[in-house]
Parts: structure tokens; sequence; C-alpha cells
């Protein structure tokens, strides 16, 4: 079997385990966001076969759990900037990070601060205008804040579950070689 074709259906079940585990979630927000454990296949995909790769399958992924997981958007570059880029750029920041030592950590870091930069910024932009006046008991005065509050909610729990996983499993042997690709070499 060819590089490509292994990453390409290596990629094709991470996404749709993603999808999976973007269905059972932990707490949901209201306008879209929710805690779960979705970006997990996600990062191991990605610091197995590299940025490239990563940004394509979260690229694919955002796209699915837009459609799939039922998602809320304004418009259309709600749609691109919260799920098709997040997503991408979750794979491509932990790409970098391909059969590195630690490389599912620092890959969930780094993806997971671009994912959240992604979102923040489409919060202040697209989603500030329907901010609302109170939100976690406080008075919402500028987008800026409060895009950073909604989106550090879902995608901070989200990052520190899987840094947790991510560090149990590099606990086991073989799947420290499968999280450095040496499996695949």
């Amino acid at each position: 079997m060819s590089k490509q074709t292994r990453a390409l259906c290596e990629g094709a079940v991470m996404a749709a385990l993603a999808i999976i585990l973007g269905l059972l979630r932990f707490y949901r927000l209201p306008d879209g966001g929710s805690i779960t454990i979705a970006i997990l296949p996600l990062v191991f995909f990605a610091v197995r076969h590299g940025a490239g790769w990563g940004f394509l399958v979260g690229f694919v992924y955002g796209g699915l759990d837009y459609v799939v997981g039922h998602g809320v958007a304004i418009d259309w570059t709600s749609i691109i900037c919260d799920y098709f880029l997040a997503y991408g750029l979750l794979g491509l920041g932990a790409g970098l990070f391909k059969g590195r030592k630690w490389s599912a950590c620092w890959g969930t870091l780094l993806g997971g601060a671009l994912m959240f930069l992604s979102s923040y910024l489409v919060g202040v932009f697209v989603w500030g205008k329907y901010m609302p006046e109170e939100f976690l008991g406080m008075t919402m005065t500028t987008p800026w804040f409060y895009s950073f509050l909604y989106n550090i909610i879902w995608a901070g729990p989200d990052v520190a579950l899987t840094l947790v996983i991510f560090l149990i499993l590099y606990q086991v042997k073989p799947m420290r070689r499968l999280l450095m690709a040496q499996d695949l070499a």
C-alpha cells in the first residue's frame, strides 16, 4: 500500500471517529460551541502524517462537523472560519510536530491555539454584532472579551482533555510508537 493511500484511508477513519466523538458532547453552549474530545483523532492523525495531511483532514472534518454535527452559522464567513479553517489549522499546527518527541502534546497545544484563534477572530468580527448584553453573569461591552470568553469555554476543555489523554497514552509503549509514527517508517 502506498503512503498516500494509507494516509487517505487513515485520514478518513480519523475524520469519521472525530465526527462520532463530536456527537458525544460533555456540554453544549448556545450558538454551537461544545465540549468534546473530537480533536483527539485529528491531532493523532496530523502528528503521524504531517501538516499538509493534517490540514486536509481537519478541513474535511470541519465541513462534515458543520453538516452532521448540526453546526451553527450566521453567514458563509462563520462557516468557513468556525469549521473549515479552524479544524484545518488544528491539523496544520499539530502536523508541524510530526515525528518529534511528545509530538501529540505539542501538536495539541499549537493546533488547539490556532483553532481557538480562528474561532476567536470570527467571534469578534462576525458573531460580535450579535453579542448578548450579559454573558456568564458579566456585562459584555466589547466583542473582543465576549469572543474570548465564549471560545475559551469550549476550546480550553477540548485541548485540556485531549492533552491529558495523550499524556496517558504516551505511558503505553505501543501507543508511543504510533504517536511518533514509527510504524510508518
